[in-house]
């Protein structure tokens, strides 16, 4: 049975991922931060198929030491019962924000959790995905477009905007898509992004301020239910051989922007190794006895 991880998976989109997964035989584990959640969401799924292999750990992604956390639960899970192997790991958590707040690292939270958050925990899990052969599927968004890499101020701490920090952290997806492609394709290893479009979930009600709260639930109201998008990634999961494309919507590939480039790709993942305090090996070299790094807070403007 093939294993997928999927963050933000107990609401949403993640959900209905896990949903849909679930359903086609995969074993997921999902990534949730509310305790209360996450068993509403199990519980909702095994009220509708009892067989549903489904197993929830709680982190709250936004923190590093969160990521590192559950990443080493996940292992030790993927050890034990999937003989070291992960098929999918689902980069879907994420969030907005209407003012410029922190993590315990400094690092700005929409960067830190659209982001960093999928970057450090696919290091932490890469060996497992090496071994199966596996696929890394990010949430992205058609807002990257127009938009470049703030590289002089990426927390965008000088003059922060909450839509231009998360239009930014929607195009670091795809480059981060597109640096793995280029530094793991070759070893079975494919990377995607997701463009769900304009969805009926809640990430513009959470901890936001009032205008956004207010903007964003008018705005999802013409929007698509989740399982809408969530076929996307299922339809990316069941591929038996993996896909060419990088950027996805409705199930077929799409146009991005232009901004994504192996320059722009690699400079952003030397930027993210800092931000992380890691450092991604060649595959050829990486062991899972590698596999952890000591991790140092890296601020950067």
């Amino acid at each position: 049975m093939k294993t997928v991880v999927i963050t933000g998976a107990s609401s949403g989109i993640g959900l209905e991922v896990a949903r849909i997964l679930t359903r086609k035989g995969f074993n997921v584990l999902g990534i949730g931060r509310s305790e209360i959640n996450c068993n509403r969401a199990e519980e909702k799924i095994l009220s509708e198929n009892p067989d549903a292999k489904i197993t929830y750990f709680l982190a709250d992604l936004m923190q590093q030491r969160e990521v590192i956390r559950v990443a080493e639960e996940i292992t030790l899970y993927l050890n034990q019962k999937s003989n070291g192997e992960l098929y999918a790991l689902i980069n879907n958590a994420g969030c907005v924000r209407s003012w410029y707040m922190t993590t315990e690292e400094g690092y700005e939270q929409q960067f830190a959790l659209n982001h960093l958050a999928g970057f450090l925990l696919t290091y932490k899990l890469l060996p497992a995905l090496i071994k199966a052969h596996g696929r890394v599927i990010m949430t992205g968004s058609e807002s990257h477009k127009g938009i470049k890499v703030h590289w002089d101020d990426v927390m965008l701490r000088c003059r922060y905007n909450p839509l231009t920090a998360y239009k930014q952290s929607k195009l670091c997806n795809i480059l981060f898509a597109k640096g793995l492609n280029d530094r793991y394709a070759a070893h079975g290893i494919r990377a995607y992004v997701v463009d769900p479009g304009l969805v009926k979930t809640d990430i513009g009600n959470k901890e936001t301020g009032f205008l956004v709260n207010l903007i964003w639930t008018l705005r999802k109201m013409h929007g698509v239910p989740p399982e809408v998008p969530a076929n996307t990634y299922a339809f990316l999961c069941k591929q038996e051989t993996p896909p060419d494309g990088l950027y996805y919507y409705l199930c077929k590939e799409k146009d991005y922007s232009r901004q994504i480039t192996r320059e722009n790709a690699d400079r952003l993942f030397e930027l993210s190794e800092r931000l992380c305090g890691i450092k991604y090996e060649s595959p050829v070299c990486l062991r899972p006895e590698q596999h952890s790094s000591k991790h140092e807070g890296v601020m950067v403007k």
